[in-house]
């Protein structure tokens, strides 16, 4: 129970953003690594507060003493605003895996769209980054991040994710590649501030696992 009394904040799942009054737009992401993440930090005694895109996959918590508190969001917008309240409360870690939206229509109608309308222009403008709040709102909290990239070879991969490392003030950006996780190899690359990678993982439960090993040492 190494993770005994520890808080950690983990985000999971797509977001969306409105289009109409019933249509959106989102992403792939299932949350199902961000569930798997939140079991492995539950069964080693963790406080865990599970801020989770829907329909994203939601943790189990089995037995014992588990304290998990799901927080439900839909837009980045939402997303921020979990963050401002939750982050000042000091939580031990932020894993960050939730896939947010990068862009959101400028708008969004309020009725819905007619099928006989010959045209529907949509704007997308830039969304908030999230993940560039956490250190400004909790400054002692170990940041996890997460940086996926489509068809680049190792190499590669690792120096985007440490840029995206840098820019972000994360303490670890877990990188992989949307190519291999559809072809059914999923690597993780755990990459440090110094640039390097220290681990390496293949599959959602092996990557899991191992960020909960290095959580153990690190806090």
């Amino acid at each position: 129970m190494a993770l005994h009394e520890k808080k950690l904040l983990i985000t999971s799942g797509p977001t969306r953003a409105p289009l109409d009054a019933v249509r959106y737009i989102t992403n792939k992401a299932t949350g199902k690594l961000g569930a798997m993440i939140a079991e492995g930090a539950l069964q080693r005694g963790a406080d865990v507060t599970y801020v989770y895109g829907r329909p994203g996959e939601l943790p189990v918590a089995r037995g014992g003493r588990n304290h998990l508190r799901l927080i439900p969001v839909e837009t980045a917008d939402d997303l921020v605003a979990a963050f401002r309240e939750e982050l000042p409360k000091r939580y031990d870690a932020v894993v960050h895996p939730m896939a947010v939206l990068d862009f959101q229509p400028d708008s969004a109608r309020d009725y819905k769209t007619s099928s006989d309308t010959e045209e529907w222009v949509i704007r997308l403008v830039p969304t908030t980054k999230a993940i560039k709040l956490v250190k400004d709102l909790a400054p002692d909290t170990f940041l996890v991040g997460f940086k996926l990239e489509i068809g680049k070879e190792p190499r590669e991969l690792q120096s985007i994710a440490f840029e995206f490392l840098k820019r972000n003030r994360c303490d670890l950006v877990i990188a992989n590649d949307l190519k291999e996780i559809e072809a059914g190899r999923h690597t993780g690359y755990f990459v440090t501030p110094d640039g390097k990678v220290l681990k390496t993982a293949v599959g959602k439960e092996a990557i899991a696992r191992t960020l909960i090993d290095y959580l153990d040492e690190v806090l």
